[in-house]
């Protein structure tokens, strides 16, 4: 493992927090007054307009950054945001990461792509080191978390027919995951919104409430062979599922004959505070799915499995053109170098730690906005009472990124890189922004 150059280690838990050259005018943090207010959006940013020629299909916040650095971005005239969304829980550890720059910079000049027909040796050392810390004892790569869950439910069935029981082909989803884009992983999902319009949904999905053992229990039939879950539900509401919970479904699973299912594509490679966040609970599944942090921004996801599991995933049954890459590879194998480690994620345990307890302390001081503070690491979740777009928005314009979630949650998904300076930032844009929805929906004097 590469050993951290002298005057980096800052870089890695703290980042460089400010331009210390030229600090933007305004408060501590460089945040002038009239941006700190939400009325000035519509000013505040100097892009070029979305072009007609892309797919409408985001909802795009009229805001474009140039750099970035550590956990902060930087509009091109020099305007500064905490990014406390991380691309959606990707960058874990910051922007412009020196390492992973060094990796990708050094693969990009020996070897870009040669396809699976050939071995890549970068892809068995990311393998080797992912089983040898997880339950794991094969790994696949793709590009995406989809397609990790895709590979995860092709695994799942394919096990059952090669066991002589191939009418096992449903699986047992939760109301309120995410799972992702394709039609398989939206019809695991289960949510009609994103069904609309594409036809029927893929056929073989059964989704059971939340949290009810006994729905799940009623849900198993002889056509069943697996059961897929998030340790940490995150697009659902940062709901961290009760330890108790899924020691039930693993049970059910080995009595049954099924496969379980982890996926942690948003809760894996350190974002809880333990690599993967199963071992929280020591609750081990058959096969997991792995993406977004795993690349540290580059786009690479994986299929982890037990042999045993993966023992109908023979020649031919499944591939990627680009998954494995060089280059993903590359950046992947920094990315553990970096996380996997005693003390990074003891540093991202007590960093969540001193977090969670200055987010208490706003929402005993805001109990009127702030209704309940979740989340386990540094994937943590304020469940809100006024609409939590709105404090999206008043978020923004305090320079502060987050995004929602279900169950009317504001997220919160820094880089594990960040300190004191972040977390101080953070608080201090939460407390304004609380107070002015407060005001904003304060009931009218009069009002019956």
């Amino acid at each position: 493992m590469p050993k951290v150059p002298p005057g980096e280690a800052a870089h890695f838990f703290s980042g460089p927090a400010r331009d210390p050259e030229k600090p933007a005018p305004g408060n501590a943090y460089g945040v002038s007054a009239e941006r700190r207010h939400p009325r000035a959006q519509t000013t505040m940013f100097e892009t070029m307009p979305v072009s007609p020629h892309l797919l409408p299909t985001y909802a795009r916040v009229d805001l474009a950054f140039e750099r970035g650095e550590g956990a902060w971005l930087f509009t091109a005239s020099g305007e500064r945001y905490l990014d406390f969304a991380s691309g959606v829980a990707v960058n874990a550890l910051g922007h412009a990461h020196p390492v992973l720059t060094k990796a990708l910079t050094e693969q990009a000049q020996k070897l870009w792509h040669v396809s699976n027909l050939y071995r890549i040796p970068g892809a068995e050392r990311l393998a080797d080191r992912l089983c040898a810390a997880s339950f794991a004892d094969v790994a696949f790569f793709c590009n995406s978390g989809t397609e990790a869950i895709e590979g995860a439910i092709k695994m799942a069935r394919k096990y059952q027919a090669v066991s002589g029981k191939p009418e096992r082909y449903r699986i047992v989803t939760f109301e309120g995951a995410f799972h992702g884009r394709t039609l398989a992983a939206l019809s695991a999902t289960g949510n009609k919104k994103y069904l609309d319009g594409f036809g029927p949904p893929v056929e073989g999905f059964d989704q059971v409430a939340y949290g009810d053992l006994e729905a799940v229990k009623k849900a198993i039939t002889p056509e069943t062979g697996a059961i897929m879950i998030e340790p940490v539900m995150g697009e659902g509401g940062v709901r961290v599922v009760p330890h108790g919970f899924l020691r039930a479904l693993r049970q059910l699973c080995d009595e049954r004959g099924l496969l379980l299912i982890f996926d942690e594509v948003q809760s894996g490679i350190g974002r809880t505070g333990a690599l993967f966040a199963y071992e929280h609970s020591g609750v081990t599944p058959d096969i997991m799915a792995l993406a977004k942090a795993l690349g540290g921004g580059f786009p690479v996801g994986a299929v982890l499995g037990t042999s045993e599991a993966a023992k109908g995933m023979t020649a031919g049954t499944h591939g990627s053109t680009f998954g494995g890459n060089p280059l993903a590879m590359a950046v992947a194998n920094a990315v553990l170098d970096i996380i996997n480690t005693k003390e990074f994620l003891s540093q991202v345990q007590q960093t969540a730690l001193r977090f969670k307890q200055r987010l208490a302390e706003l929402r005993d001081r805001h109990a009127g906005v702030i209704a309940e503070v979740r989340g386990e690491g540094l994937l943590m979740g304020l469940r809100m009472v006024p609409p939590a777009a709105a404090m999206v928005d008043e978020l923004r314009a305090e320079n502060m990124l987050v995004p929602a979630a279900g169950d009317n949650v504001v997220r919160l998904l820094p880089p594990l890189i960040i300190g004191d300076t972040e977390i101080d930032f953070a608080v201090d844009a939460i407390d304004r922004a609380c107070a002015r929805l407060a005001q904003m929906h304060a009931p009218k004097q009069g009002a019956a």
